[in-house]
């Protein structure tokens, strides 16, 4: 009884290091709302992301948190490409013309990585191992499109700030259960992670100085 109390704590005490984990990209979710300057290519690379990761919603019950946080992901995702492909209002803020970045280019080789590195090697497995391969570069497309982009929205900067910040914060969530799951390495979220974050570093720094100094925030071409 004493051991089935020590797990529901921690089990508690983990889903509770999520929500503050998670807290920026909800914040990014209501921005991505309002934003002039967001890529539907890396919207889709993130409903595919979250299709393909959570396949094991309705076979797989963990807790209550984990199944509604998974239906929040796959709702918004859906909802934010339809909105941007067929709102009336919302598709005239979209900038097609800029929103260029060839992202089936990016599809193929997750895949093919998950082939060959997988987390397991059945069906469900390779379809989560080749979800965490593309998140770690779904947001090529939204980086190129505010390179291109002359005049950044401040509402798109918070966005992709905050997205980048969800990813910061979960480097932390890793060292948190490697110290408190028996040491239990994770090579396949770790790398891609790092390699998502180190994506972001580029958008940080300019991002922080052009706050910093009160200025117009404006990527390097």
């Amino acid at each position: 009884m004493k051991m089935r109390g020590t797990v529901l704590f921690k089990t508690c005490e983990f889903e509770n290091f999520l929500v503050f984990c998670e807290y920026p990209l909800f914040v990014g979710i209501i921005y991505l709302l309002f934003s002039p300057g967001i890529s539907l290519k890396t919207q889709e690379l993130y409903a595919l992301v979250f299709v393909t990761r959570y396949l094991d919603l309705f076979t797989r019950y963990v807790s209550f948190y984990n199944s509604v946080m998974k239906l929040v992901f796959l709702g918004t995702s859906f909802a934010i490409v339809w909105y941007m492909r067929y709102h009336k209002v919302v598709k005239q803020t979209y900038n097609k013309d800029e929103d260029t970045f060839k992202h089936y280019f990016l599809v193929l080789p997750s895949f093919l990585l998950a082939l060959l590195i997988p987390h397991g090697f059945n069906t469900v497995e390779i379809l989560w191992t080749f979800s965490i391969y593309l998140e770690a570069v779904a947001i090529l497309p939204q980086l190129v499109l505010l390179q291109r982009s002359r005049n950044i929205d401040n509402l798109t900067g918070n966005y992709v700030f905050l997205l980048g910040g969800y990813r910061v914060l979960y480097l932390f969530n890793w060292v948190y259960r490697f110290f408190t799951e028996n040491h239990k390495m994770r090579w396949i979220p770790w790398m891609s992670g790092l390699i998502q974050t180190a994506l972001y570093a580029d958008f940080f720094y300019y991002y922080i100085k052009s706050w910093k100094n009160r200025e117009k925030l404006k990527l390097p071409a």
